[in-house]
């Protein structure tokens, strides 16, 4: 008994693959596979024949900077025409089938130009769908994600915009260049064209985390090989703009603060060392990891990005405090050491001034302000007064204007060293802010 169970089983088995078969061998008869060879194209030997394009785009699932390429999904479309398959219809309803039919067929043979890597996807099945009208007309479809080339120019950065493209060109020119020239399908054997022109691409709701999507079209043009000739190829090209919002929080707003921070010390008494070196180290320092961090996330190209010109520049504002501070602190003690020649400025207090501790001011040392200009201009009088030779007359339309030397200014500055914080606190803000309009106007 258990042994005429199991031969039922076989039985039936070999009945259920017997009508698969019979249904395989019915659509190859319907289609008269068996009697053409589908080696070769359709029409061969006439004129071109035309392989229509459609395509959906379902997802831009990547964009790298690092590798400088973009991963794509989407639904890829053949239509032609070959009467070799065309079959008797009552009710001219079209016949759908699988991925093994596909095999035994001529189909167009479509690559992506620059491709890295890309598969069809196989999840339940073979994502392969091929449909034949009764009067030969073919539809192929096949998902794919394809991975592909995208050079990109970082030189605004994050403030950029990057152009990308998908190119797809019949492959017989790469694979078939060993054999006959008959096989080599160029524009001559092939004509590839977009099925509805600018409708032939179409594309789902796409949200990246870093880039706007702002325009999606297709192309089309001709490549050339110096063995083969000329081919079509097709183009999806698609403009992306960065979103900036995020590198303005990560990379540009604490640069901003980092160098508001470094006028802090302008606010701070010249002698308090401890306080402005301290705080000078610490905003380069800071700086200098903005700059590294920023400097790993990105690819190691040869020219220099906008982010770079913003880094370094801050960078260099930041830089020019503590240099700043480091002439006033030179001065300050030249000023001192001065007074305390003359005898203005006991040892005692000059060395409170020398190691500050919060609590000395300038009106604790007797400095020697600006002399007024009244003064400056009884002294010029009085010593061109006592000069021997007496000055020419001034020429009617002339200002009187006598050059002081350097080495005066010099002194003037060494006197009274204050004066340069006090320009500083004026200065370095409307050169920060005159460098941001001029930034900002150049690369938005």
């Amino acid at each position: 008994m258990l042994f005429s169970f199991m031969f039922s089983r076989i039985d039936h088995k070999v009945k259920k693959q017997d009508s698969t078969k019979s249904l395989l061998i019915k659509t190859e008869q319907l289609l008269r596979i068996e009697e053409h060879d589908f080696a070769m194209r359709p029409g061969f030997g006439g004129s071109a024949i035309p392989v229509g394009i459609d395509v959906q785009v379902e997802s831009l699932d990547s964009i790298s900077e690092v590798n400088m390429d973009f991963t794509m999904t989407l639904y890829l479309r053949h239509y032609w025409k070959d009467e070799r398959l065309a079959f008797p219809s009552g009710n001219n309803l079209s016949r759908t089938f699988d991925a093994r039919l596909v095999k035994k067929i001529w189909v167009p043979d479509v690559f992506f130009v620059h491709s890295k890597r890309s598969f069809i996807h196989d999840t339940t099945m073979e994502n392969i769908m091929l449909r034949v009208y009764p009067d030969g007309n073919i539809l192929y479809s096949v998902r794919i994600t394809v991975t592909a080339l995208c050079t990109m120019d970082f030189s605004s950065f994050p403030l950029d915009t990057q152009n990308c493209s998908l190119e797809l060109e019949s492959c017989e020119s790469k694979t078939k260049l060993k054999l006959s020239m008959h096989n080599a399908y160029n524009e001559n054997d092939l004509m590839l064209y977009w099925k509805n022109g600018n409708d032939s691409l179409r594309t789902d709701e796409i949200v990246l985390s870093q880039f706007f999507i702002e325009q999606f079209n297709p192309s089309s043009g001709l490549a050339f090989y110096s063995s083969t000739g000329w081919y079509n190829r097709l183009y999806i090209n698609f403009i992306l703009r960065r979103h900036v919002f995020f590198f303005m929080l990560q990379t540009y707003f604490p640069t901003m603060l980092m160098v508001v921070l470094s006028w802090v010390s302008f606010w701070i008494d010249r002698r308090a060392v401890p306080a402005r070196v301290s705080l000078g180290i610490t905003t380069v320092l800071t700086m200098s990891t903005i700059i590294t961090g920023v400097s790993t996330s990105m690819p190691q190209v040869s020219y220099v990005k906008a982010v770079d010109i913003y880094l370094w520049a801050s960078f260099l504002f930041v830089f020019l405090s503590v240099i700043e501070y480091a002439a006033v602190n030179y001065f300050t003690t030249m000023e001192e050491m001065k007074k305390l020649k003359n005898g203005k400025l006991s040892e005692f207090d000059a060395s409170q001034a020398m190691a500050f501790d919060g609590c000395f001011h300038d009106t604790d040392v007797e400095l020697s302000p600006y002399p007024p200009l009244a003064d400056l201009s009884m002294d010029q009088q009085v010593s061109s007064q006592s000069s021997t030779v007496p000055d020419p007359p001034p020429v009617l339309g002339t200002r009187l204007r006598r050059s002081r030397p350097l080495r005066y200014r010099l002194q003037l500055l060494m006197s009274n060293s204050y004066i340069i914080d006090s320009y500083s606190r004026i200065l370095f803000p409307l050169a920060y802010v005159l460098f941001n309009i001029i930034y900002w106007s150049i690369y938005t």
